[in-house]
């Protein structure tokens, strides 16, 4: 189907990691290695000379680091990069910061210890560079009109008023929050809950830094945090979130560590199906960028029950794969822009 090979830059110090992500990705008759790079240095003069569509990038090298090569690449060479992360606290703030100077997406770095993992996570290698490796770098659109001008509508008459708003986001899912979560008034009357697949270490630093953009409280959930207005919870990384009612107007969420149910930690659908049950007809359900099809079970119950679906739509996508599955099963009520949800989420509620 596809017959030219996508052409993949390697950069990394170590010639551990540089060969053993060299062998992973050469085994997919797809992908073709180009090169590889020691240091942000060589990185940036081999985009240029060897043209490569995506490139995986080291954030510790000697001569300049990944952060200022990534820099450098979107200013002279744009190119899709995705950063290779330390799963520590402090590699989740570095590799946060390289998302939004541009990078797509990141690996988590110690490959070499998840032997029984590796080939889970080869796949998900190998799949991602594939996606975004074919569909390149997703331009900056014309912003948004400015919130002065978005003409409160009623655009789902006659149900039942929206009672909280469950978001489903993975790959390409922190920049698009980072677009979305900071159009949303301090005084949105219902809670919003997002299911965002990422490492444990990583949806800390990741809800403080949506946090320091808002003007509503974003924060890691934890156990029996209160839903409600002007509050936003990301589930925690390697766990899952479920809402859960409380009386008649209060709903808490729950924290559960992952039995082995889920590939995806946190899951979109455990979060979405929860939401469904505990304010059925009442849901917003929005679903954003990411591989796979994690959150269309949720979207599906979260539809059947009389609540609302906005799937964001292929061109701003960095990969349209969740949202994608929930338009094809026919689940989404409306596909806009990311530029476009925010005012979605404002006039539904």
């Amino acid at each position: 189907m596809h017959n030219r090979r996508i052409r993949v830059l390697v950069v990394d110090d170590s010639a551990f990691m540089r060969n053993a992500l060299t062998r992973m990705i050469s085994s997919d008759p797809e992908l073709l290695v180009v090169g590889n790079a020691r240091d942000g240095v060589e990185a940036v003069d081999k985009v240029i000379s060897l043209k490569p569509d995506i490139v995986t990038m080291d954030i510790e090298m000697p001569k300049m680091n990944g952060l200022e090569a990534l820099k450098l690449i979107m200013e002279k060479n744009p190119v899709p990069v995705m950063m290779v992360s330390s799963l520590t606290t402090e590699g989740a703030k570095v590799t946060l910061e390289a998302l939004s100077l541009g990078a797509v997406d990141f690996i988590p770095k110690n490959l070499a210890n998840l032997s029984v993992n590796i080939m889970k996570i080869k796949e998900h290698l190998l799949e991602k560079l594939k996606f975004i490796g074919r569909k390149g770098i997703v331009p900056r659109r014309r912003k948004r009109r400015p919130p002065e001008t978005v003409v409160k509508r009623r655009s789902f008459e006659g149900q039942r008023r929206i009672g909280v708003v469950a978001v489903g986001c993975s790959t390409g899912g922190p920049k698009a929050l980072q677009e979305i979560l900071p159009q949303i008034p301090e005084d949105l009357p219902v809670g919003i809950v997002v299911a965002q697949h990422m490492p444990p270490n990583f949806t800390g630093p990741f809800a403080e830094r949506l946090n320091g953009l808002c003007r509503v409280k974003v924060t890691e959930a934890r156990n029996g945090d209160t839903v409600g207005p002007g509050r936003v919870l990301i589930a925690p990384g390697g766990a899952h979130m479920r809402v859960m009612r409380k009386g008649a107007i209060n709903a808490v969420v729950s924290i559960t560590p992952d039995s082995g149910e889920s590939i995806y930690k946190p899951s979109v659908d455990i979060l979405m199906l929860s939401v469904a049950e505990s304010f059925p007809g009442r849901t917003l359900g929005v679903i954003l960028t990411g591989m796979g099809d994690d959150g269309l079970r949720g979207m599906t119950k979260i539809k059947q029950d009389g609540g609302k679906t906005i799937a964001q739509d292929e061109e701003s996508c960095i990969v349209y794969g969740m949202p994608k599955a929930v338009v094809n099963a026919g689940v989404a009520d409306k596909v806009v822009p990311v530029e476009e949800i925010a005012g979605e989420i404002i006039n539904s509620v």
